[in-house]
């Protein structure tokens, strides 16, 4: 697969905890996943490599630097009618950070989970995805 063919990045964010740190997305109608807990991502800019992406994402939506992200998966994304809406260049890494104090600019808020609570959670198709391939590996 080739970098072009992806559209959006994600931010798998991970403590020494083991929790990851997941995103409430806002209610809205006709953005993907209204009121579900995700990653930090978004979609890239013409040009724009994914790394570049995933990091201004994590800035813009909460002034969040992580030095050491690392190309983890390929997820696919679909739209709020269902639709398939591109794939998803998912990054690993790992943040020790206070969630509540980021100043977070887009979404309700940011919260660390246990990889327990995770699938009672309303959560984004493709973030599930990622948090199981990555609970897979760590059972490995």
């Amino acid at each position: 697969m080739r970098d072009e063919e992806i559209r959006g990045t994600g931010a798998l964010l991970v403590n020494g905890s083991g929790q990851y740190l997941l995103h409430l997305r806002d209610d809205i109608p006709g953005i993907c996943d209204p009121g579900s807990w995700s990653l930090i991502g978004g979609n890239r800019r013409p040009g724009e490599c994914l790394g570049v992406t995933v990091r201004r994402e994590l800035w813009e939506e909460a002034e969040l630097v992580v030095p050491a992200l690392e190309r983890f998966t390929v997820v696919e994304s679909r739209g709020p009618d269902g639709v398939a809406k591109g794939l998803v260049q998912v990054f690993r890494g790992r943040w020790e950070g206070d969630a509540v104090g980021l100043p977070l600019s887009e979404g309700v808020m940011l919260h660390w989970f246990d990889p327990e609570t995770v699938p009672r959670l309303r959560m984004s198709p493709w973030a599930r995805e990622a948090i199981r391939q990555d609970q897979a590996e760590v059972l490995v």
